[in-house]
């Protein structure tokens, strides 16, 4: 490039140019020409040495030049307001930058453990990669670029970290999604029932102090809250003061409950809330509060859902669902029911998995409903049902009702032009006894008397879930006196049906009320048989066996929690491993019983009792169960029997001492 030629050959240049000239000189005048020889040698060492001056005073200026930027680089990389440090595999420090020195005000020395600096500086995560990280020391929040220095990346030995202060911008971060809007439905979910009897006086005086509580709630929050109904509120509040309810445990449900008019009914409240999301709008942020309000109700009311980034969270929940008095849902949707079966070819109904006489004896109930309508029906069967093998044997024996059980590979090959499916005693995907069929129909009617969870079957026809009723079978008892007027009921479905009470009221003992009794003096009408029954429920020698051992080798602590693990091995384990868990409760003292069983290698189930004292259904839910305040189960997979048995004992006798430390507080408010 031109710019690099030397000075020296542009003088040569010029020098051979005036050479040719002295030599056309010479053919005219030796005189002239001798004087230009002369002039050319003298010009020759004068720009000789001109050139070579020059040539030294730019070395020289070079020379200056690259010392005063190292210098400037130096003082630039002393100075940059981040820490530049370099490390070694020991994470000890090789080199670092003064910036260091300010930001611990001392003088760490070379060769000083990094952790001792930084604890929370993620070393082990980031050795030998290229990239940045964030991470939180002191109430600081510090960004880290990392890049290994090797060229050999098998054998790296020195990492160079970057390090900036970003606590003033994360600080702002979080500022701004504290203040992100909360929106969310407040309902009094057993309105009609608390104003029920009451004076016009009793029940303004109800209302005003509801509304007094949740107005000095959220004014303590900082919310905004208007009343949009007798019994509907909205409110909005920021994500802090969400923080602060959720610290608080949502305690104006407490607070509220205490609440109640002559007629003795607790006010209590469902609440659904949702943090607003980027790319959503209010009218989607509406829908979804109020199908979070739709789930609370589902789940018994007197709780609170909290979606915060897709993710709900359930409070509350310590109230039994409080029994309706009047059955017009009932009759609503057993006129559904009989109008969707008159135009389905053919009828399908499963239960959960592993059955137990309660979802049986209801999926029997349904198929009566559609043998009356003269429409093929079929209950699949999942496989594993050893717990209702005697009724199964019943109904095989009963030419009434021969092909009536068929596995879901049999229902899979059917072919159906309009079929229906009815899913009894579950609402959740994973549990039915054939996913795949469930997958495979369009029309499906889920029956369920559990408290709704998260995980609900999507795009039902129908979703009846009542939690206050005492089991399923005693809903579909309800749908079959509203069914027809001349339906007829078999001595045998009539059993099943009453077995299924039977079995989750624990003989009448729980979750009875007055519609139990009447659906069971309809069930007596019918023919059902308690003899019958009684031979349902009858155990061997190696189950009471079992049931024995377990009770023997049981762990009380003095909370109230006893925990029993069913022998493996133990015929019909799953049905054995409740009635353990039943017969435990029956002791002084105990509120909660947790029996474990192992249902195959890789999967652990748990049974939980309560005395209504202790909401079990919660505990379960963060193992991925659910059921009832009374009772519920799980079933976890990949965990040995010991951890998992400690992670229970800890998470209930946790919740325990959180119920007790807030009944505590009510009663002292009181």
């Amino acid at each position: 490039m031109p710019s690099k030629l030397s000075v020296w050959i542009d003088i040569c240049i010029t020098l051979i140019a005036s050479l040719i000239l002295l030599v056309v000189l010479f053919q005219y005048d030796l005189y002239i020409f001798g004087g230009g020889v002369i002039l050319w040698i003298c010009l020759f060492f004068y720009l000789k040495e001109r050139s070579l001056e020059r040539r030294r005073a730019l070395k020289d200026y070079y020379a200056n030049v690259i010392k005063n930027v190292n210098e400037l680089s130096n003082f630039a990389l002393e100075k940059l307001p981040q820490v530049i440090m370099v490390i070694n595999k020991e994470n000890r420090l090789e080199w670092y930058n003064h910036e260091l020195n300010r930001w611990l005000n001392e003088v760490p020395e070379l060769g000083s453990f990094i952790n001792d600096m930084w604890p929370n500086l993620p070393i082990e995560s980031i050795w030998g990669r290229d990239g940045r990280c964030i991470f939180s020391q002191d109430n600081k929040f510090y960004m880290v670029t990392y890049r290994p220095i090797s060229t050999d990346k098998e054998n790296i030995d020195l990492m160079a970290l970057y390090i900036y202060d970003i606590s003033e911008y994360e600080r702002f971060k979080l500022d701004v999604s504290m203040r992100t809007l909360v929106f969310g439905y407040i309902q009094i979910d057993n309105y009609d029932d608390v104003m029920q009897g009451l004076s016009e006086a009793q029940r303004t005086s109800i209302l005003f102090e509801v509304n007094n509580l949740l107005d000095k709630w959220a004014h303590s929050l900082g919310g905004f809250l208007r009343r949009i109904s007798d019994d509907m509120y909205i409110i909005m509040l920021e994500r802090h003061a969400l923080d602060l309810a959720i610290s608080e445990k949502f305690d104006i449900l407490d607070k509220v409950r205490n609440l109640h008019g002559d007629n003795k009914y607790p006010v209590t409240l469902s609440i659904g809330l949702i943090q607003s999301r980027p790319k959503t709008s209010m009218e989607e942020l509406g829908t979804l509060a109020q199908s979070h309000l739709d789930l609370v109700l589902g789940r018994g009311g007197d709780q609170v859902a909290v979606d915060l980034d897709g993710k709900i969270q359930f409070f509350g929940g310590k109230a039994k669902a409080v029994e309706k008095h009047t059955r017009v849902k009932a009759r609503v949707v057993a006129h559904a029911v009989y109008e969707r079966m008159e135009n389905a070819d053919i009828v399908f109904v499963m239960g959960h998995h592993n059955e137990d006489y309660d979802s049986l004896g209801s999926a029997i109930g349904v198929a009566c409903m559609a043998r009356q309508m003269g429409k093929p029906v079929y209950i699949i069967l999942s496989d594993m049902n050893e717990g209702v093998d005697k009724l199964i044997s019943l109904f095989k024996t009963d030419k009434d009702f021969e092909n009536l059980f068929i596995s879901a590979k049999e229902a899979m090959a059917m072919v159906a032009n309009n079929p229906v499916l009815f899913v009894v005693d579950t609402h959740i995907p994973h549990l039915v006894a054939g996913t795949e069929l469930l997958n495979s129909i369009n029309d499906v009617i889920v029956i369920d008397h559990h408290r709704r969870s998260e995980n609900v079957i999507k795009c039902a026809l129908l979703i009846y879930i009542e939690p206050y009723s005492s089991s399923t079978s005693e809903l579909v008892t309800e749908l079959l006196m509203y069914f027809n007027d001349n339906i007829k009921i078999s001595r045998l479905e009539a059993t099943a049906l009453y077995s299924g009470i039977v079995v989750d009221t624990k003989n009448f003992r729980i979750n009875t009320g007055v519609r139990t009794f009447d659906a069971v003096s309809y069930l007596r009408r019918c023919s059902a048989d308690p003899e019958v029954v009684h031979y349902l429920f009858r155990t061997d020698y190696e189950t009471n066996l079992a049931e024995g051992t377990a009770i023997a080798n049981s762990r009380f602590f003095p909370e109230g929690l006893l925990v029993a693990i069913c022998p493996d091995k133990t015929p019909n384990i799953q049905a054995v491993s409740g009635k353990i868990a039943d017969d435990l409760l029956r002791i002084e003292n105990v509120r909660v019983s947790i029996v474990l069983f192992k249902l195959k290698d890789n999967i652990i189930g748990v049974s939980a009792r309560s005395t209504g004292e202790v909401n079990v259904q919660v505990i379960m839910e963060k193992f991925g169960g659910g059921g009832h305040q009374n009772v519920a189960g799980s079933q976890i997979k990949n965990r040995p029997i010991g951890d998992l048995e400690n992670d229970l004992i800890k998470t209930t006798l946790a919740y325990m001492k959180e119920v007790d430390h807030n009944e505590s507080n009510i009663v002292a408010r009181s």
